[in-house]
């Protein structure tokens, strides 16, 4: 019988899943030395990052949503980029442009490919909503496929590749709307809330006075890319594989698994990247709580982050002040959690 070289032992999967952990939590706290609060909003962030999605981060002005992708990128070793998004960038300025250059040798000219500051590998996308949506489409191709095409020459992006975009309420003026097929790009939507009480002191404590802290980089591109092979290979059992299909058929109005708030309030539903969302953020959930398996828990805990901005609501929704999460919460008590059978 032939001998796989390459199988790893329990004890070998056990030790990678205690040091991606460790990874984890670590990051967590290099993060918590400048972020006071948001604890979910980090989690999530970092979810995302080993899962190999990108984030929408929305909150008004001034939560620290900036802060925290900066922070982010000071504790992985990657190439950082922020693009500012205002009603008049130019797709150019995301992804670059050719221009004139001459050889100084010989005189002659040509085209030369100056590369945008998409080509990083971390790329905080601030206030995305307040540019164009002509210029909010130059992300889709890097968001999807990793590459940016111009002037008919496709070009690979590096891996890891993250975006991580904030944006104020649409209700705020100078703001447009992202298309869906952008949204859809997102693995997870998080919504930042005000600081409390106790995390509102800390910050005016560190912000106000002589207080000066600095994260150390715990991770490099190998690690995090080492870590989402990982994640790909935890195990989801066909049950939970079914739940997680359920819900994002529940999203989808007049549909076989359609709960009743969805024909009432969704106009579209979920497309299958929710499925995917919900599977491999499952993943990543069952690895930091030290299985390597998921379970129905993992699933409910990412079913709001990868399906609020994926939800299209009709008027009546907004007429009865209806919102996205609303609707998830009452899909999550109605989707039994029982196989109900495979499709043959």
């Amino acid at each position: 019988m032939a001998v796989n070289e390459n199988a790893v032992t329990p004890a070998e999967v056990q030790a990678k899943c205690d040091a991606f952990r460790e990874t984890f939590s670590g990051l967590q706290a290099e993060i918590g030395k400048v972020i006071v609060g948001h604890d979910l909003i980090v989690e999530g962030v970092l979810i995302a990052l080993f899962a190999g999605g990108n984030v929408l981060l929305e909150g008004v002005p001034g939560l620290g949503k900036t802060l925290l992708v900066r922070t982010l990128a000071d504790t992985v070793h990657l190439p950082f980029a922020r693009i500012q998004f205002t009603p008049d960038l130019m797709p150019a300025d995301i992804i670059g442009t050719n221009i004139i250059t001459e050889d100084p040798d010989t005189g002659r000219r040509g085209f030369t490919f100056q590369k945008g500051p998409i080509f990083a590998q971390v790329i905080l996308a601030d206030e995305i909503n307040r540019a164009t949506p002509k210029t909010q489409s130059a992300l889709l191709e890097a968001m999807q496929e990793r590459s940016v095409t111009i002037g008919g020459v496709t070009r690979k992006l590096d891996k890891p590749f993250f975006v991580l975009a904030t944006q104020n309420p649409i209700e705020q003026e100078g703001t447009y709307p992202l298309p869906e097929a952008q949204l859809d790009r997102f693995l997870f939507k998080l919504v930042v809330g005000y600081s409390q009480l106790a995390d509102l002191m800390t910050i005016l404590d560190r912000t106000t006075g002589a207080f000066e802290t600095s994260v150390d980089s715990k991770i490099d591109g190998a690690g995090i890319l080492a870590a989402q092979d990982l994640v790909r290979n935890a195990i989801v059992a066909p049950h939970v594989k079914e739940y997680a299909a359920r819900l994002v058929l529940a999203t989808h109005p007049e549909g076989e698994h359609a709960s009743s708030i969805t024909n009432r309030y969704i106009r579209v539903g979920a497309s299958p990247r929710a499925a995917q969302a919900l599977i491999l953020g499952g993943k990543v959930k069952a690895l930091t709580d030290g299985r390597y398996h998921v379970s129905y828990k993992d699933i409910d805990h990412i079913a709001p982050l990868a399906l609020r901005h994926r939800l299209v609501l009709n008027f009546e929704a907004e007429a009865d002040r209806i919102d996205p999460d609303d609707i998830v919460r009452t899909i999550l008590k109605e989707t039994v959690k029982e196989p109900v059978g495979m499709p043959a």
